[in-house]
């Protein structure tokens, strides 16, 4: 039996019977002006911006509100909104509210906001947020800034031959900041590094593309502040890389600073590791658990988020800083479930629309990408931008008349279509990364590089299952931008891809799916795709569930995000913990046991020799644990209803907070004797139901809430 305790946090006026808007309750608050929660600073390319906020609690749903924009402060201090008064508004909606007027470009305005309840109290305003808009030409996301971090070495030692070396604690994206001060012009030598050998000093051969640089820092007398000047790397800031502006300088991965030769006697003052960052709150998000280990796998996700956003955009890591598409897809969940920040997300999914990377499936990821930021904003100005580029990255010009799509069908206007410049240029499936050596050449390990043996044919079953996934998001985006007759295109395409894909892919005498049309060959991706994008018919889901754990952890660092989405999706909780917390080598603690404190390219450097200690797309968990684990996601756009559906397997107890644009949103599991409890707090005017591992849903409301099982 379910027994349900609700405690609401609120004041005493909460409870008053409806009467007029006479009394004032909590105040909104986490304004955000176009994404961005403290505009100071930061150019707003949007004219018509919108303003989103948060409601308290203890105000329950809001029924309207009343937004001002002023001219100074001043007048909104007294509430004169002489730019723009909405008037009280009967709306619900709190995130994402569009300005009633056009603004001047280079202008600087001041905003607040009040709310009313469904109790028809009147809330007091906000306090006042200002912010200054830039000059748009063409549309454009608003992007955050760039911020420094200060570190200082957690500790420092003496090395045998006279140098002294700094440990910083944390890899991070960056140059060191020196105090020295001598008595004649000399120059130091200083080495920055990603890795200790086994003697404890800096690696100068670590390897792959783990990071190590020497330099030569001038010093004289009169100076005693020093910024290390750093060489540029030659691959990452090719043609295809993300630039950095110049006033931000050269930047590198570094943990460790080392300095050689030091004169007699004489050490640096203090040492400081200047890291470079986009706009981040570290105290937004946070977990803990009865597990340790899992509590380690969380923090290593969690600021490999943080640390790798130093480009502003989302990239590959160090060794291209190219921004591709799969990447930027876990990039972007672990983001938008660590912090309330979406700027750069939005930047990113734009930048793809004209710079689309080779494989199919990285395409393929564009409207997922898309679609996500839908959800976890609840705004629709970029899909409505892009929404025809959108129809072409979903691939529909490929299909064939049974649904299935192949890249053997593309063609120069289709590559045009896609965004690239090159028509000739040609998409070409990938399924995993790096594969065998017999396709490319890379000296693995094993023969079968990360792909499980996957037999690449023509018509390929990853592909397809991206493709499917596809048209059932395709049709949704459709509907929401009023589209009608292409929300019936795109599912009737959908259930014409479901039927083929089971009727041609599955094998139904082994209860699995092969790698493609004419395959023999059955591997986890295959069959971990069907499983992630609900292909899999109810009666053949054991089968394919007993298939995919026969393989363990047979996918690389990005293979893992779907193969844990398709594992909670079938409600395989326990089986998906027992994958986040191995500690075999294909596993994020053999991460933090080889001495990265950034999530690795690879699993191993001996699955990827050019692997680099500093690629978020092994960040998975980042999104995996409050996503999946916890189970608190969107159901509607911009968390206006969200679900909490936890599947905490062996865990005795957890602890979660989740930042949505709404407010955020913690949760508590703890295991007694006889029952398990949850305490959930839910922001205002956001709806949930918790569903219970029973599968029985639970109403929860605005404030504090207790459930017992």
């Amino acid at each position: 039996m379910i027994k349900r305790y609700l405690v609401f946090t609120s004041v005493i006026l909460f409870f008053l019977t409806t009467g007029s808007a006479r009394k004032e309750s909590a105040t909104p608050y986490g304004l955000m002006v176009e994404f961005i929660r403290e505009p100071s600073g930061v150019l707003i390319m949007d004219l018509r911006p919108e303003f989103t906020w948060i409601v308290p609690a203890g105000m329950g749903m809001q029924k309207a509100y009343q937004l001002i924009i002023s001219s100074d402060r001043n007048n909104a201090g007294t509430n004169t909104g002489d730019v723009w008064d909405s008037g009280l508004k009967n709306s619900t909606i709190s995130a994402e509210v569009e300005a009633g007027i056009t603004l001047k470009p280079n202008t600087k305005y001041f905003w607040k906001v009040r709310i009313r309840n469904e109790k028809n109290i009147l809330s007091g305003y906000s306090d006042i947020q200002a912010f200054t808009t830039g000059d748009p030409k063409d549309y454009k996301t608003t992007t955050n800034r760039f911020v420094y971090s200060i570190n200082r070495p957690q500790r420092s030692s003496w090395l045998p031959d006279g140098c002294i070396l700094y440990d910083f604690g944390r890899d991070a994206f960056g140059t060191l900041f020196v105090h020295y001060s001598v008595q004649n012009k000399d120059t130091l030598i200083v080495r920055l590094g990603e890795k200790l050998t086994a003697e404890g000093r800096i690696d100068r051969n670590p390897g792959g593309s783990i990071r190590y640089q020497e330099t030569r820092l001038p010093v004289s007398p009169g100076k005693s502040e020093y910024v290390l000047s750093l060489v540029p790397d030659k691959r990452n800031t090719g043609a295809a890389a993300i630039k950095l502006p110049d006033s931000l300088g050269v930047v590198t991965p570094f943990r460790y600073a080392e300095f050689a030769d030091l004169p007699e006697g004489n050490q640096p003052v203090a040492v400081f590791q200047r890291a470079l960052s986009y706009y981040f709150d570290d105290n937004a998000a946070s977990f803990a658990s009865s597990d340790t280990l899992l509590n380690h796998i969380w923090d290593i996700c969690k600021y490999s988020i943080r640390a790798t956003s130093f480009a502003g955009i989302y990239v590959d890591g160090d060794r291209e800083r190219i921004p591709y598409e799969a990447d930027a897809y876990i990039n972007q969940l672990g983001h938008y479930f660590t912090d309330r920040e979406y700027s750069m997300g939005r930047a990113t999914n734009e930048y793809f629309i004209k710079h689309p990377t080779w494989p199919t499936e990285w395409i393929l990821h564009t409207v997922l990408l898309f679609h996500n930021d839908l959800m976890f904003t609840g705004n629709v100005e970029s899909l409505r931008e892009y929404y025809d580029e959108l129809r072409h990255k979903a691939l529909s010009a490929l299909a064939r008349e049974d649904g299935l799509i192949s890249v053997k069908n593309v063609t120069d206007e289709i590559m045009t279509n896609l965004g690239f410049s090159n028509p000739k240029e040609r998409i070409r499936d990938i399924v995993d990364w790096p594969p065998a050596q017999k396709d490319t050449g890379w000296k693995l390990a094993g023969p079968d590089g990360e792909r499980d043996g996957y037999d690449m044919v023509e018509v390929n079953t990853v592909v397809n299952a991206f493709y499917y996934r596809n048209l059932v998001l395709m049709a949704d985006i459709a509907e929401r931008l009023g589209y009608p007759s292409d929300r019936d295109f795109y599912r009737r395409e959908a259930e014409k891809v479901r039927l083929t894909f089971n009727e041609k892919l599955l094998d139904k005498n082994k209860g699995v799916y092969t790698d493609g049309e004419g395959s023999e060959h059955s591997s986890l991706h295959a069959n971990m795709m069907a499983l992630a994008f609900d292909l899999v018919p109810e009666e053949y889901m054991r089968s394919v569930i007993s298939f995919i754990k026969s393989r363990g952890m047979a996918c690389s660092v990005y293979g893992a995000q779907y193969l844990l989405e398709g594992l909670y999706r079938a409600g395989e909780g326990d089986y998906a913990l027992s994958l986040l917390t191995a500690t075999h080598d294909r596993s994020w603690w053999n991460m933090i046991r080889s001495g990265s404190t950034i999530t690795m390219e690879a699993w191993d450097m001996k699955y990827k020799p050019n692997s680099d200690w500093n690629h978020a797309w092994g960040a998975a968990p980042a999104s995996i644990i409050p996503g999946y684990m916890w189970g608190i996601a969107p159901a509607e756009p911009g968390f206006a209803k969200c679900i909490i559906r936890p599947q905490l397997g062996s865990l005795k107890h957890s602890r979660i907070t989740v930042l949505t644009i709404r407010g955020p949103i913690t949760a508590e599991f703890r295991e007694k004797r006889r029952s398990k409890e949850y305490r959930i707090s839910i922001p205002g005017n956001m709806e949930c139901d918790f569903i219970s591992p029973e599968g029985k849903t639970i109403r929860l409301s605005p404030g504090k809430n207790k459930i017992v099982l």
